[in-house]
């Protein structure tokens, strides 16, 4: 089959590669359409240390299906699907209490690391557990199925600091997961959605979604200046802040925002590690709370793009064939100020 590897970092390259085998209770699915993360984008150089070649990246997708493993039976060939990116063991203490993002055999699609590899979906097919798939309503299309994964992300999110009716809330980034937490923030119900970039294009996209006001803030200097304006504005802080990017000084920024006891909710993580203001947290009682992945909100957010609840087309700034993928990496590493998602086509 044809892929996009990832043959040394900094370096993609489509290849011929053999075509992948369903074992027991998996599905093999021709890939339809699959977006290009930002994980992925950093891992090129292996900074992450999330992306050792030689590797097929990918795990927002979805797809066909074309056969099925012995044992796997909750669908059929030529179902609509997509799927989780995370494979989770269902056997292990966390999977039996529903954490599956927590698993202790957890891996991710499209990820090589220290403890596992495992390819990816910017391929012609793909192989996956039965057990991560979720059949697509007719309303959605392959390429708006690409972004169920990254809308279950914001979701559980959000869910950590539940419920949130009539709170106040804080988005730091304005990325795919930023505004789709900003869509989320609406419909749950905040009475003031405050969103921060450094790119006006997001921002004024985010004001269109539902953010209540934005934020310009180009340098430190205006992100501290803005984090006091809101502070101002909120009669001392909002009730939750949602930090999206995974800098320090966003970081720092996103518990600053918060009043007190207020709950900040670390979703990026670009950075292995950050300096903490443990004295603001400590005498604030600000509760700060990691969100990894999603843990059974795939399926809600699979549902939610089926109500047409959530708008992912401003989102998709370009759906190009698998061929034209070293090109859009190259792209969003440059990080132009008009590209979100890039949607990815390997067939026809």
């Amino acid at each position: 089959m044809k892929a996009l590897v990832l043959k040394d970092y900094n370096f993609l390259e489509i290849a011929h590669v053999p075509d992948p085998k369903p074992g027991e209770e998996e599905i093999l699915i021709r890939v339809k359409a699959c977006g290009i993360c930002g994980s992925d984008v950093h891992g090129l150089d292996g900074s992450t240390g999330r992306r050792i070649p030689p590797l097929i990246m990918g795990h927002e997708a979805s797809g066909e299906i074309v056969a099925l493993g012995q044992g796997a039976d909750k669908f059929k060939v030529g179902d609509r699907v997509t799927f989780d990116s995370t494979v989770w063991c269902g056997q292990c203490a966390y999977c039996r209490k529903g954490a599956i993002n927590l698993c202790e055999r957890r891996q991710v699609l499209g990820v090589a690391c220290k403890e596992y590899r495992r390819d990816g979906a910017f391929a012609e097919y793909v192989v996956v557990p039965e057990r991560i798939v979720v059949p697509l309503p007719p309303q959605v299309s392959f390429v708006e199925a690409a972004l169920s994964e990254p809308l279950s992300v914001a979701l559980h999110a959000l869910l950590r600091v539940s419920p949130l009716l009539g709170k106040t809330a804080a988005v730091f980034g304005t990325g795919i997961i930023g505004l789709l937490v900003v869509q989320a923030l609406r419909l749950a119900g905040c009475s003031a959605i405050l969103a921060l970039d450094r790119k006006r294009e997001r921002l004024r996209l985010a004001a269109e979604l539902g953010a209540t006001e934005i934020f310009h803030v180009n340098n430190s200097d205006q992100l501290s200046q803005a984090t006091a304006q809101i502070v101002r504005r909120t009669s001392g802080g909002t009730d939750v802040a949602i930090e999206a990017v995974g800098l320090p000084e966003t970081v720092t920024a996103a518990i600053s925002c918060v009043r007190k006891g207020g709950t900040v909710v670390l979703v990026g993580n670009l950075r292995p590690e950050v300096d903490f203001p443990l004295q603001s947290v400590v005498t604030r009682e600000v509760s700060v709370l990691g969100s990894c992945a999603s843990a059974g909100e795939f399926e809600l957010a699979v549902q939610m793009l089926g109500e047409r609840k959530i708008n992912v087309a401003p989102l998709i700034s370009a759906v190009a064939p698998l061929e034209e993928g070293p090109e859009w990496f190259n792209q969003l590493r440059k990080g132009s100020p008009e590209l979100l998602k890039v949607i990815l086509q390997p067939g026809d």
